[in-house]
């Protein structure tokens, strides 16, 4: 079937026209230049002959979505969404580069390549899930790069929020990435089903082509189709792949979903410490800390309110009626002091009250009074300190081998659960999390680099171990 010409581009006011970048089954992709920043965009136009109230909901869908998403450094940033004077609803999108679609085929990525694009990658997969959302179209062809060569994840235009998927029906899909029980319409899409497509794209960087696509053989959608129901994943055919690569993207391609990891993190982490068996610095996964920055609006508190950080806000108060107390004689307690700690601090206030006409005796009583109390509160800390973090190993003594242009840093399993992993920071502010007890970092000749290691269990940190730091000799 020939390809279509592309439809006219619209007239955009504060936009320049200045050519195509590329056609789909339902949009074009044109090259604006704006006037106000000066900058030029890629313009996503919805084709007339789609335009109805369903393609505009659609079309307003993608736009809230990656809105709401793109402030990740690995999905494409939205710019604007609005609708021309023609009636077609438009993006404005960041201009990035779609060669990697092409290339692949023609020229496999090298293993570290692609394993940096899959952690930067499904580091955005991964931010998505947690925002509620799926992709639902995960392949090369949508992994577009920027002119700084960082790779980013676009096209949401069949995404859809986990919540609205029993009621939704199919819109679209790319079959040679497709897990088996969306292609048998089993379901419309689960996070399991997203961790099957993502690791097809992976080998499919590494490989040239779709997993159940064979060289020079019928690839037709029904053979494709049969190929993938039966879920026999053919090997990638090069040497310098590293079996357990293999055997972690054949494990995500399973046929039944809940022997596949669990989510994208989990893949994410096993391509971390693939890196570091391969002896190269292992790629940062890219997670958002807060719920705020997802969009999450809790029921109980409005975030449209600016509202100051407790521990701020607390020594404010506590400031002022300290001041107020000064010039009135009251007693000040402390924010959140009950009970005894404020039966104290009040008892020390009342012995202290004839400021002016004290001995010597009584200002040893209120630093008495004080030291006591001092003591109390700091062994109230540490057992608390000591309660949440006690259950929770700490990493000792991490040893350091350099070679030439690396570190690489050990350490002994200080005893930690199969759920539990490391969290790693250096002191330049990198970080990383793994389960393996090795990690390589590389060093220029006269630097100094140092590593920190913590467990984390359930979402929570244990004690860090002590700063281990390495000089690299000239």
């Amino acid at each position: 079937m020939a390809r279509r010409l592309p439809s006219a581009p619209p007239t955009l006011s504060g936009f320049s026209y200045l050519h195509v970048l590329g056609s789909g089954g339902f949009a074009d992709v044109f090259l604006y230049e704006q006037n106000m920043p000066r900058r030029q965009v890629a313009v996503k136009v919805l084709l007339s002959e789609f335009v109805n109230d369903q393609a505009r909901r659609m079309f307003q869908s993608e736009a809230n979505l990656m809105a709401q998403l793109s402030a990740h450094p690995s999905i494409l940033t939205v710019f604007q969404a609005s609708v021309a004077a023609d009636g077609r609803p438009y993006l404005v999108m960041e201009l990035c580069s779609s060669a990697l679609g092409a290339r692949y085929r023609s020229e496999p990525l090298a293993v570290t390549e692609a394993l940096r694009i899959a952690v930067r990658i499904g580091s955005a997969v991964e931010t998505a899930h947690r925002a509620g959302v799926l992709h639902r179209d995960l392949k090369p062809s949508n992994i577009l790069m920027t002119a700084y060569g960082h790779p980013v994840l676009s096209d949401f235009g069949i995404a859809s929020t986990l919540g609205e998927l029993d009621r939704q029906s199919g819109v679209g899909m790319s079959i040679p990435w497709s897990a088996p029980e969306v292609l048998a319409d089993e379901t419309a899409g689960t996070v399991r089903s997203e961790v099957w497509s993502f690791a097809a794209t992976v080998y499919s960087l590494l490989a040239g082509r779709s997993p159940f696509e064979i060289p020079g053989g019928a690839n037709t959608s029904t053979d494709l189709i049969a190929r993938i129901s039966r879920a026999k994943v053919q090997p990638i055919g090069r040497d310098d792949v590293p079996a357990t690569l293999e055997r972690l993207l054949a494990e995500a391609m399973t046929r039944k979903p809940e022997n596949r990891p669990a989510s994208v993190l989990d893949l994410v982490h096993g391509f971390q410490t693939i890196e570091t068996e391969l002896g190269v610095a292992q790629t940062p996964a890219e997670l958002v800390m807060d719920d705020w920055a997802l969009g999450r609006v809790s029921d109980e508190t409005d975030r449209t309110q600016v509202r100051p950080a407790t521990g701020v806000s607390d020594a404010a108060r506590t400031g002022r009626r300290r001041r107020h107390a000064q010039k009135s004689g009251a007693t000040v307690v402390p924010a959140g002091w009950q009970g005894s700690e404020a039966a104290a601090v009040r008892t020390a206030s009342s012995l202290a009250t004839p400021t002016r006409r004290l001995h010597a005796l009584g200002w040893a009583l209120i630093a008495s009074t004080a030291v006591v109390l001092a003591l109390g509160i700091t062994a109230s800390v540490v057992l608390v300190r000591a309660a949440t973090a006690g259950s929770i190993p700490t990493v000792s003594d991490i040893a350091a081998t350099v070679t030439a242009g690396t570190v690489e840093f050990s350490w002994a399993d200080p005893g930690v659960k199969s759920d539990d992993a490391y969290s790693l920071a250096t002191r330049e502010g990198d970080s990383s999390v793994q389960k393996s007890t090795t990690f390589v970092l590389e060093a220029s000749p006269g630097s100094r680099v140092c590593l920190t290691v913590t467990v984390n269990r359930a979402g929570k940190q244990g004690e860090p171990s002590g700063e281990k730091c390495v000089d690299v000799p000239r």
